[in-house]
């Protein structure tokens, strides 16, 4: 019988991603929006708070064991933006479109070009479990001046990694599971769940 965790998040290719990491450990995997769970604040500063703010409000609301993560982009040349804002970046209401001509506009006559992607995971027991599974990962790569690819989502077509002179929504999905920071911190949190099951 699966064990029955609820992903904070509202986003299908995200619920898809971690179902498919977690699939092999029993585990089914159902968004909050599915089970109408509203979205938690994310007033933070950091990634690992917010992710925990998230998981915390989807374990209260079902009674379920829930796993959030909070990622972003941070920027060198822009001091880390637009970080745990990068779904925001370009405001109300969320946009990835306006988000990446917003990335692309501040890094316009910018030589300096470096990112990382980075991934805060968070699962937790219930909603007020003293002990929260946490782990993270990043990916590093560097920002181009136009968009290429038609995979995945958020900053993926700006996100160029030169190594396999690709971008993040070049990649096929099995591949960009294992290179991505939300698939190390995925690993990460796989490894420590294997240590402490639900």
């Amino acid at each position: 019988m699966s064990k029955r965790l609820v992903l904070a998040s509202n986003n299908a290719k995200k619920a898809a991603e971690m179902q498919a990491l977690l699939a092999p450990l029993g585990i089914e995997v159902i968004p909050q929006s599915a089970l109408g769970v509203s979205e938690a604040e994310e007033p933070h500063f950091t990634f690992v708070e917010n992710a925990l703010a998230k998981a915390r409000h989807a374990a209260a609301a079902t009674g379920l064991p829930a796993v959030a993560d909070d990622s972003g982009l941070c920027v060198e040349a822009l001091g880390g933006a637009p970080g745990v804002q990068s779904a925001r970046f370009a405001g109300e209401p969320k946009s990835d479109a306006r988000n990446n001509a917003l990335l692309l506009q501040k890094l316009a006559g910018v030589s300096d070009r470096r990112a990382y992607f980075y991934s805060s995971v968070v699962l937790v027991r219930h909603a007020e479990d003293p002990r929260p599974l946490i782990a993270d990962g990043e990916w590093r790569g560097t920002i181009l001046e136009a968009a290429r690819g038609e995979g995945g989502f958020g900053y993926d077509p700006l996100f160029w990694l030169p190594d396999l002179e690709q971008t993040a929504a070049e990649l096929d999905a099995k591949l960009k599971n294992s290179l991505s920071h939300r698939g190390a911190a995925m690993r990460h949190l796989l490894d420590r769940l294997k240590r402490h099951p639900l």
